[in-house]
C-alpha cells in the first residue's frame, strides 16, 4: 500500500484539504453533514450526511458545473473536441508554409533519416510518428483520455524537434 498524505486546515467555517500534489477541496459544514467542492480530485461537488459516532454516512455527488474544468475525466465529445483543438493547433504550428518542420516533410528528409541504418530505435520511432501529415493525425486522434492527447501532441512536438536536429547534423 502506498504512502497517503493529507492535512486539513480550517479557516471560519470553511475546511481547506490538503493532498501531496497540493489543494484538492474546501469543505463546508461539519460532523453530520457537509459540503465538499473539490478543487484538484475528479468529480463533481459533493454532499454528505451522517450519524456521528456510527460510521453510517449517505453522500451524492451533485453534477459540476458546466465550463468548469475540475475534473480530468471529458465527456466523449468534449475529448473529440479537444483532440481537435489539439490537432489544429499542431497544425497551425508545425506544417504552417514556410516552416522548418513543412520544409522536412516536403524534401523527404525524414524519410531518408528513417532509412538512415545507424538511426537508433527510439529516434526512429519518433519519425515515424511524423513521417506524413496523416500519420500525425492518427496518432493523436487514437489519444483515450485529455491527458493522453495532451501527451501525444507534446511527443508530435519533440519529434520534429529531434527530426530537425538530425537533419541539421547530415
Amino acid at each position: 500500500m502506498g504512502f497517503r498524505f493529507r492535512r486539513s486546515a480550517r479557516l471560519g467555517p470553511l475546511k481547506f484539504n490538503f493532498s501531496k500534489a497540493g489543494l484538492s477541496s474546501i469543505s463546508v459544514g461539519g460532523r453530520c453533514a457537509s459540503f465538499n467542492i473539490p478543487v484538484s480530485r475528479a468529480g463533481g461537488p459533493r454532499s454528505t450526511v451522517g450519524l456521528p459516532g456510527t460510521g453510517l454516512s449517505w453522500s451524492v455527488e451533485h453534477s459540476p458545473a458546466q465550463g468548469l474544468p475540475n475534473s480530468r475525466r471529458l465527456r466523449p465529445g468534449q475529448l473529440e473536441a479537444l483532440k481537435q483543438e489539439l490537432l489544429a493547433l499542431l497544425k497551425q504550428q508545425l506544417l504552417a508554409p514556410g516552416s522548418p518542420s513543412q520544409a522536412l516533410l516536403k524534401s523527404g528528409q525524414i524519410t531518408s533519416l528513417l532509412n538512415n541504418p545507424g538511426l537508433s530505435a527510439h529516434n526512429a520511432t519518433q519519425l515515424a510518428l511524423i513521417e506524413t501529415p496523416e500519420a500525425m493525425e492518427a496518432y493523436l486522434l487514437r489519444a483515450r483520455s485529455q491527458d493522453d492527447a495532451r501527451r501525444r501532441a507534446q511527443r508530435l512536438v519533440q519529434a520534429v524537434e529531434q527530426a530537425r536536429r538530425l537533419a541539421g547534423l547530415r
